[in-house]
């Protein structure tokens, strides 16, 4: 496994840009040649892949059942490529993500027949979907940020979960993640602490945007609540 020096302390720190730009093009590249790659959010560590066998080995490694899909690391761009919903929830997120600096995941119905998924193995999607909706990370912090910019441009899409065996909580530091997930990536990143780092174990709050529930309880979920509540007089659902 290639793991860089520290970028830097925390995840959200600023880093040159072209050592940003090199390092999620080196993440690109790697997936793409159907690898699997650890990446820094501002949530936890992440642990992607694009191809079938990647994901078949983040499943393994992380002993996660394939009732459980993964879900796609992107943006509110990418989202509304990819998720069936109306402009102006689309807006939501936006605002949500750039006015308010929330993070947030994104469960919504999927096009799959939209460039970036019509070429992606069906294995992919059946384990990176459910019931014709598809989890997004809309707001994974600066690396995610980059990262999604360059899956638009490159037509590959990062496709995983949480860097951990499952039910063991997040890792929100490289060195933190058990040797059996470390052990299936060829590329890890180093960015220092998650911004949200917790000893709580949580990751991305999950919203499902068709009917504003609450899929997963997680990182900044009251100040979500509160954001919804105030900017668009909407009472998130509690499942």
């Amino acid at each position: 496994m290639d793991a860089v020096h520290r970028r830097s302390d925390r995840t959200d720190d600023a880093v040159d840009w072209a050592i940003l730009d090199r390092d999620c093009n080196a993440v690109l590249d790697t997936i793409e040649d159907g690898g699997v790659a650890i990446i820094p959010t501002c949530l936890t560590y992440a642990i992607i892949g694009h191809r079938a066998e990647a994901i078949g080995a983040i499943f393994a490694a992380k002993a996660r059942s394939y009732s459980k899909p993964c879900g796609v690391f992107g943006s509110p761009s990418m989202s509304r490529e990819l998720h069936a919903l109306p402009a102006e929830k689309h807006e939501i997120a936006c605002i949500l993500k750039e006015e308010e600096d929330l993070p947030f995941s994104i469960v919504a119905p999927f096009r799959r027949s939209h460039p970036l998924l019509a070429d992606v193995d069906s294995f992919v999607i059946d384990n990176a979907s459910k019931d014709g909706t598809m989890d997004m990370v809309v707001s994974g912090g600066p690396f995610v940020v980059r990262l999604a910019e360059l899956c638009m441009r490159r037509n590959i899409v990062a496709f995983g979960s949480s860097a951990n065996r499952s039910l063991e909580g997040s890792k929100y530091q490289l060195s933190d993640i058990e040797p059996e997930v470390r052990a299936a990536a060829s590329l890890a990143l180093d960015y220092g602490v998650s911004r949200y780092a917790t000893a709580l174990g949580l990751s991305s709050t999950i919203i499902d945007f068709r009917d504003f529930s609450i899929v997963r309880v997680g990182h900044e979920c009251a100040r979500l609540e509160e954001t919804f509540k105030r900017r668009f007089g909407i009472s998130l659902r509690r499942l």
